[in-house]
């Protein structure tokens, strides 16, 4: 499975690791994704999503429907 964010679609970062020596070699910073599950209420049915902590955040002050025609539309989804 990929590391991307189901709403917002984040995705891993390039960057370097540098060494004391200041020797760099290539790495990646990947998202800190949860799997979730949501209820909601308008469709009476739980939905699983793989969303970052800070979707999760969002989804949590506006309501679940809400933050999703929010994503829709930016057209993140």
């Amino acid at each position: 499975m990929s590391r991307i964010c189901d709403l917002t679609g984040k995705t891993a970062l390039k960057g370097n690791n540098v060494s004391h020596s200041n020797v760099k070699t290539k790495r990646k910073f990947y998202p800190n994704l949860q799997t979730k599950r949501f209820y909601i209420p308008e469709e009476n049915r739980w939905i699983t999503l793989k969303v970052s902590t800070s979707a999760i955040k969002t989804i949590n002050k506006n309501g679940i429907t809400a933050s999703i025609d929010k994503f829709i539309k930016r057209g993140h989804i």
